[in-house]
């Protein structure tokens, strides 16, 4: 059986280590409040510029491209007889260059041949869906410029 005297001593140690782990934790968050501080009271970087050199040239830009407008868009594309239908937002006579642009599609032909409605015609009124024939593959969607 336990004496009275080795009860009292272990309730005093253990009241002992309780109140050691408190100190200890308490000991934890005033370093944690410190290091906050600490960080909040640091000033912030400043940048400064570099002077500007007096005899430095200044570079050249290259000169922005000139973007034209598409005369008309392709509607429809017939593989077998390679035939590209092609609505015009104006008036293009028969033998102008055309170039033909899309996702996959980029290059520039003579429109020699066009036809409406099966009849070849010297010049493509605006708004109408020409038959034009093409080298290579178009899609629908692919826009259409005046060459040159």
């Amino acid at each position: 059986m336990k004496t009275k005297k080795a009860v009292k001593i272990k309730t005093q140690t253990r009241k002992k280590s309780v109140k050691a782990k408190k100190a200890k934790k308490i000991m934890k968050a005033k370093r944690l409040v410190k290091k906050i501080k600490a960080k909040k009271a640091k000033p912030k970087a400043v940048f400064l510029r570099k002077p500007a050199k007096k005899n430095a040239a200044k570079p050249v830009r290259a000169q922005k491209s000139v973007k034209t407008k598409p005369i008309g868009t392709v509607t429809h594309f017939f593989g077998n007889i390679r035939v590209a239908i092609v609505k015009f937002n104006q008036k293009v006579p028969a033998g102008t260059a055309l170039h033909f642009k899309g996702a996959t599609t980029d290059f520039t032909e003579t429109a020699k041949s066009m036809q409406y409605n099966h009849v070849s015609i010297a010049a493509a009124p605006k708004g109408k869906q020409i038959g034009i024939k093409v080298k290579k593959k178009v899609r629908e969607g692919d826009e259409v410029y005046k060459a040159g």
